[in-house]
């Protein structure tokens, strides 16, 4: 799949991603374009680490890019930019994971569909030691961080939410407080962790 190419460079490759999102807001598609040709390489890469088939790779790639722009209303400049569009690619890819898995579809990998929970299918490709070793690094930077920076009620709802996969809701539950408590103490947490 070839990246859109216009010739020449215009304004939007020098923009800034907030800038680009905000006139994305507005109905501008030169701006998604702009967005699109800025991240498709690495949105690519993401996605074919977990699909072994290159057309399944290209569809989700495509599929991520329309919950992009579907959500971009959502994008509140907490956190960097292609962070957010990363979390939507997660998402993108999960929900591929349980359609397969419930259609009975696994298409290039020959293995079977998972037992347990089905975007745990997603990281079952074996990592290169390259990528081993930054993801060990990357968590053990993310675990020095938290210890240092982040209170122990905001490392707790951090590892519920983002390391163990349960929702706000669930969470403020359990804990017996306030949705808003919990989302402003994740807020606070992400914030301090994605600056490392």
């Amino acid at each position: 799949m070839a990246v859109p190419h216009t010739g020449t460079r215009d304004a939007s490759s020098a923009a800034t991603d907030e800038s680009l999102v905000a006139r994305i807001q507005t109905g501008d598609e030169a701006a998604f374009r702009a967005i699109y040709r800025r991240y498709f390489a690495r949105v690519y890469r993401f996605a074919a680490r977990r699909f072994p088939n290159r057309a399944d790779t290209e569809d989700t790639v495509q599929e991520i890019f329309i919950n992009v722009f579907r959500s971009i209303h959502s994008y509140r400049a907490e956190a960097p930019f292609l962070a957010w569009v990363y979390g939507v690619a997660r998402r993108t890819l999960a929900n591929e994971a349980r359609r397969r898995w419930r259609a009975g579809t696994v298409s290039g990998s020959g293995c079977e569909p998972p037992r347990a929970e089905p975007s745990s299918w997603l990281a079952r490709r074996p990592f290169s030691p390259l990528e081993e070793y930054e993801c060990r690094e990357r968590i053990a930077r993310i675990g020095r961080a938290a210890q240092r920076d982040l209170t122990p009620v905001q490392w707790a709802l951090f590892r519920l939410h983002h390391l163990q996969h349960r929702s706000i809701h669930d969470i403020a539950r359990d804990r017996g407080t306030t949705l808003d408590a919990v989302k402003s103490h994740l807020y606070r947490a992400r914030k301090r962790l994605l600056s490392r």
